[in-house]
């Protein structure tokens, strides 16, 4: 609890342009995906449709997400994410290597190695058991 506690007030210090951390993290996953459709992306994220629905209204209204039609189903809008979103991302990115330092200097290089091999275990197993409850 406290690492998260942590984790969030740092991620506070570092957005420039105060982008919700529900925005954040919608611009983080469609630059891993590249292109998604919302009722994918509000799956992955476990977040209602209609929350996810607002975070891209106002990514869109700030030039970061784009959303295109479906080639197969107009109504489908892919939402991806722009230039300057990835830019945004990057900036704020910049900011976390003091995070990255302090990791460094607290632990050893097994100790950092362990804690990340299992934060992507734990990461991957919550992402599984969001999708599971959706199929």
């Amino acid at each position: 609890m406290h690492l998260q506690c942590e984790l969030v007030a740092e991620r506070a210090l570092v957005n420039p342009l105060g982008v919700s951390w529900l925005q954040y993290d919608v611009l983080l996953q469609l630059d891993r995906e590249h292109r998604m459709l919302p009722s994918d992306l509000s799956i992955i994220m476990g977040i209602s449709r209609t929350k996810l629905s607002k975070a891209l209204k106002s990514l869109k209204a700030m030039g970061y997400v784009r959303q295109t039609p479906s080639e197969s189903d107009g109504r489908e809008l892919h939402t991806s994410i722009t230039e300057s979103g990835r830019q945004l991302l990057e900036d704020i990115s910049l900011q976390h290597t003091s995070l990255y330092e302090t990791a460094i200097e607290s632990m050893t290089k097994d100790e950092l190695e362990e804690f990340a091999r299992l934060s992507d275990k734990l990461s991957t197993s919550l992402k599984q058991q969001r999708i599971a409850r959706h199929e």
